[in-house]
């Protein structure tokens, strides 16, 4: 057996925000998994990816099982905890299946929101970090690239993407089921990356009177305010402006929460209680869970926008039927590819060999020519015949060792058809040109 294929991960389906958090930290601090293959002495590629929804690792390995086992080993001893914490959470494909899962999570088929474009430029951008860090390969490149032109095909062949929503509008959605309108309402933006983008754009949408945005890097707090004729307000001065708004999405990639509990209860008096409605889509976390039990507050996380998700997804359904179809299909292409990596190293040692043998009769007839000025027609009768008997003498000499067991037909069609003789033959038949008498002397030749 070649190459096993594996995927190892957890999921919104799978677990918990607390657990997918935990596993997430593995890249706290601008580290990245993918720094571990070095030490993975038992997987040869390496791909890793991270989003709100999922962590995933997608490898190769000689054995699957032993794979898995460095793997997760590894995985338990760098989140600092026990491997019986997690693993009633991961899933684990293999080969096919494992293709076929990741053509799925790049169609969008797996997001918590089906159709949704985000996760194929997350895919991408893993990608690229695993080239950067020279952690895949001849398969992994092989299956990411495919995985692209997958999600490419379903979206121009099915109608998946024109019922699709983001994260960002699910949490818009559900904003307007509290409020009912959202004319005239303020929104803070936490955090100035894709997610805020989209929120700010379904908001403005929906009939947002004010649109403040916060975020570490001030530039980009600008450049996202300026877009959308809105202001910025300092970092560490969200407290204090709770008062203008009346909707909070925060989407920070921060390591720690970056409101808490106290903080928004010392402050809804100002308010005078009207209502504060917090969408928490970061992972992990930017709010403190136990901000939502403050009167007049409502908090979501990621994990609570399943409900509002599940509404809008019967039509995106349908489409997934139609998808789900073209990565059945692809996934096959993908697997026949696969398979024909274990023949390669035949496939060049034959042409080697070939070579080889080429290039032997080829000196000897150029040292002939310069030696003895012999006739070119002649040397070349000379030179072509040398090749054809080097180039049979194996497949005719198993032939023979063959042909006094019982199974020689097996090896004989087995013959005919690496060299294609029945199409052969039948050509003679329909054209009459079969010459007994080659036959004969053919015969005469090999049986001495």
């Amino acid at each position: 057996m070649g190459k096993q294929i594996i995927l190892l991960g957890l999921s919104h389906k799978t677990a918990p925000v607390e657990i997918r958090e935990r596993v997430a930290s593995i890249c706290a601090d601008g580290r990245t998994p993918l720094e571990w293959l070095p030490q993975l002495k038992k997987i040869d590629e390496l791909f890793f990816l991270s989003t709100c929804n999922r962590v995933e690792f997608l490898f190769t390995a000689d054995s699957a099982q032993e794979g898995i086992e460095e793997l997760s080993n590894k995985i338990s001893t760098e989140i600092g905890q026990p491997l019986s914490t997690i693993q009633g959470h991961i899933y684990v494909y293999y080969n096919l299946e494992a293709v076929k899962h990741i053509f799925k999570v790049a169609s969008s088929l797996d997001s918590m929101v089906v159709g949704e474009p985000q996760i194929l430029g997350q895919i991408k951008d893993a990608y690229r970090e695993s080239v950067d860090h020279r952690t895949s390969s001849v398969i992994l490149n092989r299956l990411l690239h495919k995985s692209f032109s997958v999600a490419k095909r379903i979206r121009t062949e099915t109608k998946i993407g024109s019922y699709a929503v983001s994260i960002s509008y699910a949490a818009v959605e559900l904003a307007k089921k509290i409020f009912g309108s959202l004319e005239n309402k303020a929104v803070l933006l936490i955090g100035a990356g894709e997610m805020a983008e989209l929120a700010a754009e379904h908001l403005i949408h929906n009939g947002v009177s004010k649109i403040y945005v916060v975020n570490r890097t001030l530039e980009r707090a600008v450049e996202l305010a300026t877009r959308f004729r809105g202001s910025t307000i300092p970092f560490d001065q969200i407290p204090e402006n709770l008062s203008k708004v009346d909707i909070i999405i925060s989407s920070t990639g921060a390591s720690g929460f970056i409101l808490e509990y106290d903080e928004i209860k010392s402050r809804m008096r100002a308010r005078r209680n009207r209502p504060l409605f917090f969408i928490d889509i970061a992972v992990p976390r930017d709010i403190e869970p136990t901000v939502g039990d403050i009167d007049n507050v409502y908090l979501y996380d990621i994990d609570s926008l399943q409900g509002l998700v599940e509404l809008n997804l019967n039509e995106r359904r349908k489409e997934a039927e139609q998808a789900e179809h073209i990565i059945e299909e692809e996934a096959l292409k993908f697997d026949n590819w696969l398979k024909t990596l274990e023949v390669v190293p035949t496939i060049v040692a034959l042409r080697e060999k070939a070579e080889k043998i080429r290039q032997q009769e080829l000196r000897k007839s150029l040292l002939q020519l310069s030696n003895n000025a012999q006739n070119i027609e002649e040397c070349l009768e000379v030179l072509t015949k040398s090749i054809i008997n080097k180039l049979l003498h194996d497949p005719i000499l198993f032939l023979k060792r063959k042909s006094i067991r019982d199974s020689k037909n097996l090896y004989v069609d087995l013959v005919q058809s690496l060299f294609n003789l029945h199409e052969i033959q039948e050509s003679e038949r329909a054209t009459g040109e079969t010459s007994k008498d080659n036959v004969r002397e053919f015969k005469r030749k090999v049986c001495k």
